[in-house]
Parts: C-alpha cells; structure tokens; sequence
C-alpha cells in the first residue's frame, strides 16, 4: 500500500465567513435551470452525439420545459456549428427558448462563434477562461493581472461583435473556470474586470457563471465561495449568478443546492448527470428533490422512462438500478418488514393529506410507477420461486421486472386457492396474462426493409377482427413497429426494457421475448413466442399493448 499514501494530498482551504446566511435558509422555488447535455454532456461522450441523436434530445430538453440550452462548441466543431445553423435555419427554436454557446476567450474563435448565431432571435453566448491557481502558474504562466487581462480581452471582443448585430437579443455569459480553485476574491475581481466591459444593468443583466470544474472540496465550502462572491460583488442587482457544479466527490448535486441557498440564481447541469470524469449535476436528481419538499421544479419529469430512453440512445450510457428517483429498483422493497410497513402506510394514506408513507418519499405514481414488493426467491425456497419453476420446468427465463409483475398475479391466485401454486399453473397463468399476441389485436404478418439510414416496417395486423395496414419508421425493426403501432393508435410508446434467449438449442429452437412498454405513462409487459427473433419481439410488443387495452377497456385505436 505504499503507493496509496493519503499524505501527497492537502485539504482545500476554507473560506473565512463567520457571517454566513445560507444554512439558514431554505429553497422555496426552482433555479433557473440551463441545460449543458448537448455541449459538456456531448465532450464527455466515447462516441459523440450524431445530427440524429442531437435533434431527438434537444427535442426532449424543449419538451421537459427548459428555457436556456447550451448546445455546443461551435467555433470547435463542425458538426456544433452545424447543429446551430440547423436549429436557426429550420427554425426549430421555441420563442420561449434560448440558445447557449460556448467560446474560449480568444478572437478567431469568438467570431466563428457569432457566425454560426446568425439570424438567431435570442442567444447566450457564454465566454471563459482559467482562472485557478494551478492554472495560471502550471498552464499559462501568468500572474494575476495577465488573467485578468484575457478576461477583459474576450468580454470585449464579445460585446463588439454582438453591436454588429442588434437584430438579435443578446446575453453575456462569463465563467472564471475552476471557479472552486481560484482565490475567491481574485475571482471577484476578474469578474469586476468583465462587468467594467459589458456594463450590465437590472434591466439587461449578464451571467456570471460560477464553476466547481472539478469537485474538490465539501459542499458547504463551496456554499461559502457562493456566498461570499454573492456579497461582494458590485451591481448584484445587474447580474444573474449560475452554478455549474460537477461530481467527482459525489456531492454536485448537494453543492448546487447549498449554492442556490448561498445566493444562486441559476443552476447548470445534464439529464442524469451526464459528464466528464463522474458527471455533471444531475438536474432529474436536484429538481425531484425540491418535488419532493414541496417545491415546483418547474421541469416535466412525470414521464421518466421516456427521458431515460432518449438519454441512454444519445450518450450510450445505461442507467444504474439504484439511481435516484429513476432507477428501476428505487421503488423495489425486498425486506419483509419494510413491505409490512409500506403495505400498512398505504392502507391509510388519503389523496386529501401530505404524503406520509414509510420508506417512500415520493408517491411512485407520480412518475408513472408502481410500489413493487418482491420477496426474493431462490431453489431452496419451496414456496413462491416463481421465476425458478419457470425456468427449471419451461426453459423460461424472464427478465426481473416480469418475475414482478408475475409474482403479483400468481399471489392473488394463491391467495383465492388459500394454498399453493404448482408449475403447471403458474405457466398457465403466464401465457394467460402476459402472451396475448393472438387477442383484440393480432399480427398477420409484416416486411421490412432499409432506406435512407432507417428501417421500415409495413405491418398487416387486426383489431377485433377488421385488417388494418400500419406503417413505421425507426433505427431498427422493433423501433419501427412501435412507431407504426404509435402512427395507428394514438398513444404515445416508449420501449423501457428488452430481453430475449432461445429455447432449447438447434435449428428447432424457439425464441422468447419480453418486452416492458410505457403506454401514456404506465408500464405494462408482454411476451412473444416464435421461431424467428424478430417476430417473437413483434409478437411481445402486441402483448403488452393487448394488455394495456384489456386492463383500461379500450380499442387500440383510441
């Protein structure tokens, strides 16, 4: 262990702040929140974002009810300053929406930059350079003044380029980056350098952005930085104060909450907490937190299963079990006695009352979910080993949230026999509840083909007996169908969860599919059986959708 020697390290040094306010108060209403996902969450990305993946999560971030999205680096990239021009020329900028774009201090890149924004109506443009200790003696080589000077230098040459063109409604944004790092009252002072330049005002305010780049130190630290700068700085009435803190001690969403309590306007952060090294602050986390005190986050996070699937498709990173508020198992109790405690709260819980239910702080239904009590089983259980007699007897195996919702219909049918359940009739009641791909709606058949990059599906199917022909598009054969499946019925549908294996072994072998679909904010799974995968997987989705039917009393088309 020589070579682990915690002596090599120093702590951060506090901040002198005997007066400090914040942890006398509370939050009582959201930040402004601005996306950085298409820009740090993109750079922090193996295989960056393609035009596709781009377009499909700003359209999120705009349905999600963000009003400043930091897009990219277009004086950088090509394929940034293409996404600009894209979403300016197309049009594809709500009215209530701001663009962000980020720049080096630097002039060759700051007027590519205010090229890719032409004809933008409204735009951030967020300008920066290092300001930390570290980094001016070990990166630059300058002293205080030459730091300050690259600031003033780069707010200049961004306010003469925005008088160029007054046709578009204009917003500063500076950041001292590694804010964490920098003696807190240099940092004030390059600010006080940038705002000597830009002049701003109550009535046209600019941003100062201030980021912990690299989480070094406790949050509460970070709070007095805040605070500190906060109290500080002159014309506080003329600037809007942002955070941009990152995870690397596991504490940027505990640090962006003391810093909106020490004074903070403004929060920067990613869906799920996308980022470099351990990520960005996760925004789903910080704003769940203030639902669940009460307080509106001002973000439309009923659906998270559709935010969890465009975010997995563009970053490529899946999402942990135990992730808060959104992962699979956060509403999962596998204790007995948490069960029982759960079981009796609901019991009592009335719609009219705060919610007070033990081991869950949030009501799961408000995010499209259900409390799912699951004892676990194994082969020596005797009793309920659902998923084992299954899969010793059938060759079945199912993935865990399927076991769930199987558990909970072979407990009732046990409960009403007041005994127990042998294989044979947990499978019957398997194929009874959750292989339905022959009920009101059945598939006759279906071709595919590719073009343009896509697949496209062209399905034959009835409802209740009466043909119809579905068309879809989509990266693959099953994306496909449930968008002609979306296209027929109305609904919106998102893939949450995909398995599948192959029964037995040889040219004989069936394969098995299982599918959990989100069908206007609740999940319902489905199975499918066939020798060939893709129609297994086709077969599996008609049963979660015949389910879902079955269970509101609806037609598919709705």
């Amino acid at each position: 262990m020589k070579a682990f020697d915690h002596r090599k390290y120093r702590a951060a040094p506090v901040i002198n702040l005997p007066d400090r306010q914040w942890p006398n108060r509370t939050i009582t209403r959201a930040p402004r929140w601005a996306s950085v996902d298409l820009r740090d969450g993109n750079q922090a990305l193996l295989e960056p974002m393609n035009v596709g993946q781009k377009r499909r999560l700003w359209a999120l971030l705009v349905k999600l009810g963000f009003k400043e999205i930091e897009v990219g680096f277009p004086s950088a990239s090509q394929p940034d300053y293409d996404f600009v021009r894209w979403l300016i020329e197309a049009k594809q900028i709500p009215d209530d929406v701001t663009l962000q774009v980020l720049v080096q201090a630097r002039e060759d890149l700051i007027l590519r930059t205010f090229d890719a924004l032409k004809g933008a109506k409204r735009a951030i443009v967020h300008v920066y350079n290092s300001t930390s200790t570290v980094q001016r003696e070990r990166v630059f080589g300058l002293d205080r003044d030459g730091i300050i000077k690259i600031a003033s230098q780069g707010a200049a040459m961004v306010k003469r380029e925005a008088d160029k063109h007054p046709e578009t409604e204009w917003t500063f944004e500076y950041s001292p980056e590694s804010f964490s790092n920098t003696e807190v009252d240099f940092a004030v002072a390059v600010c006080e350098a940038v705002m000597d330049v830009w002049q701003p005002s109550a009535e046209k305010p600019c941003i100062i952005n201030l980021p912990s780049t690299v989480e070094s130190t406790t949050p509460n630290v970070y709070a007095d930085q805040i605070e500190y700068f906060a109290t500080r700085i002159s014309r506080r009435d003329a600037l809007i104060l942002s955070v941009h803190t990152h995870n690397d001690r596991g504490c940027g969403v505990a640090a962006a909450e003391l810093a909106v309590l020490a004074g903070a306007d403004r929060v920067e952060g990613t869906l799920l907490g996308n980022g470099e090294r351990t990520g960005n602050m996760d925004i789903t986390t910080m704003a769940m937190n203030l639902y669940s005190q009460g307080v509106d986050p001002e973000l439309d996070l009923s659906n998270p299963d559709e935010i969890i699937a465009v975010a997995q498709e563009c970053t490529g990173i899946a999402l942990h079990p135990r992730h808060p508020w959104f992962g699979e198992l956060v509403y999962t109790a596998f204790s007995g006695s948490h069960q029982d405690a759960i079981r009796k709260c609901l019991h009592q819980q009335k719609e009219d009352e705060p919610w007070q239910v033990a081991y869950l702080p949030i009501d799961p239904k408000d995010l499209g979910r259900d409390y799912q009590a699951v004892i676990r089983v194994n082969s020596q259980s005797g009793k309920g080993g659902v998923a084992f007699v299954l899969e010793r007897d059938y060759g079945l195996v199912l993935p865990r949230w399927l076991q769930v919702d199987l558990a909970q219909v072979v407990q009732k049918a046990s409960e009403a026999r007041s005994g127990e359940i042998d294989g044979a009739s947990i499978h019957a009641l398997f194929r009874q509840n959750f292989v339905v791909d022959q009920g009101a709606v059945a598939l006759h058949g279906y071709q595919i083909r590719h073009e343009g990059g896509h697949d496209v599906v062209e399905a034959t199917i009835s409802e209740n007996g009466a043909q119809r022909q579905l068309h879809g598009e989509g990266e693959g054969a099953l994306s496909a169908f449930i968008d002609a499946l979306m296209r027929f019925s109305g609904r919106q549908i998102n893939v949450v969860d995909y398995s599948e294996h192959a029964i037995g072994a040889g040219t004989d072998a069936e394969a098995a599919a299982y599918v959990q679909l989100n069908i206007n904010g609740q999940r319902y799974s489905g199975a499918g059986f066939d020798h060939d995968t893709v129609s297994a997987s086709l077969k599996a989705v008609l049963s979660a959708l015949n389910r879902a039917c079955s269970i509101a009393g609806e037609a598919m088309a709705a």
